[in-house]
């Protein structure tokens, strides 16, 4: 009788603490929460001998990107839940599969390095992830639908997690200071097609948050950004959010597609257009993502630049970042990863995956309800 007494003692507490969640996630909507995330999540960055190459023949360059992350699957794990991935479109297969830093590595007389596709992923048809074409090709997923799965394999193994966001970077022609780098192939609506397909390959439709449920009945998604059509995080947990980070090539994604009807990304938009609900603000000033926050929108911004802040333990971006309210900001340095020179990281309070906006939550939002670092 008195064990019996004991374990109830112990649920208790654990009942309570998921019926207050359960409570708040009808409140708190998905633009009313921060995030920490990383920028080129994928990039694992350069073997010995490429770090040797690049110091001596562009050091600048190589100052602004030295730098890597862990596998998605670990970055996940430490609590990021903003992923950037920059992607190049591959039909055929092979286009990117032997770089020329290979090569050059071995005319200075450096020693060889690991094979950088020892499972020949880029022979393969399909979406590349890439950094610096013929420079910087170490990728901890190198197809895109790789890197899909991956992440929701981990998004399975933990149900009750926050949005995934997931920014996806198009890259076409020159995507390296190489003079005779290869070239990435340009994209058409076409190609944007072939990314939906490939997204919806990987994740249901119960998975992913589309502007079309954003939008609902209103005419335009800013006019149901504007109304607090978000959805809650009860709607939410679980499932990702795509956003297309370039803004020049939205005009080929909504091809067919006019205020994303049909579509898996949300587009970067600008406050007064009517496909604006994210807007993308690397360069913003904290008065400013704070404006857009309270409006509504869904904010993405850096907290560090070229690695300088990683360098100087220069908190004062950071910290702006932090309290302007965006939803989602991205480092080069998240916690699990600090600047191997100062120290320097960002992340949340009590190194919380997820924490209520500072700007936009409501009255009485818990930070432990949101979700904790696992």
């Amino acid at each position: 009788m008195l064990r019996t007494a004991v374990a109830l003692s112990l649920l208790l507490p654990v009942a309570a603490l998921a019926q207050s969640q359960r409570a708040q996630d009808r409140q708190v909507h998905i633009n009313q929460i921060q995030v920490v995330g990383t920028h080129n999540s994928y990039n694992m960055g350069f073997a010995p001998s490429e770090a040797k190459y690049m110091q001596e023949h562009y050091a600048k360059a190589y100052r602004g990107v030295e730098y890597h992350h862990q596998t998605l699957t670990q970055q996940l794990n430490a609590g990021v839940r903003q992923l950037e991935l920059d992607i190049v479109q591959d039909p055929e297969g092979g286009r990117f599969a032997h770089p020329k830093i290979v090569e050059l590595t071995q005319q200075a007389g450096l020693p060889a390095d690991p094979d950088f596709d020892p499972k020949h992923e880029m022979l393969k048809p399909g979406f590349k992830i890439i950094h610096l074409g013929d420079l910087n090709q170490r990728s901890s997923c190198q197809r895109f639908v790789g890197c899909l799965e991956d992440i929701r394999a981990w998004s399975h193994a933990h149900p009750g997690h926050v949005p995934i966001f997931i920014l996806v970077e198009d890259k076409q022609g020159k995507i390296s200071q190489l003079p005779d780098a290869t070239t990435a192939e340009p994209w058409t609506p076409a190609t944007w097609d072939a990314m939906d397909a490939e997204i919806r390959s990987v994740f249901r439709p119960k998975e992913i948050i589309t502007p079309d449920q954003v939008r609902g009945h209103f005419q335009t998604l800013e006019a149901a950004v504007l109304a607090g059509r978000w959805p809650t995080l009860r709607k939410a947990r679980g499932k990702v959010v795509f956003l297309l980070y370039n803004r020049k090539p939205a005009k080929d994604y909504l091809v067919g597609h006019a205020m994303m009807k049909g579509r898996v990304l949300f587009v970067n938009g600008r406050p007064g257009e009517p496909e604006a609900g994210f807007v993308e603000q690397d360069n913003g000033t904290q008065d400013d993502i704070a404006a857009l926050v309270k409006k509504g929108y869904l904010v993405r911004t850096r907290s560090d630049f070229g690695t300088e802040q990683g360098r100087t333990n220069d908190t004062t971006r950071r910290d702006q970042t932090l309290a302007s309210g965006a939803q989602m900001v991205s480092t080069d340095f998240p916690a699990s990863e600090p600047a191997p020179w100062t120290g320097y990281t960002v992340s949340l309070p009590n190194g919380a995956a997820a924490r209520c906006n500072p700007v936009n939550a409501p009255a009485g939002c818990s930070d432990a309800l949101i979700e904790a670092k696992k």
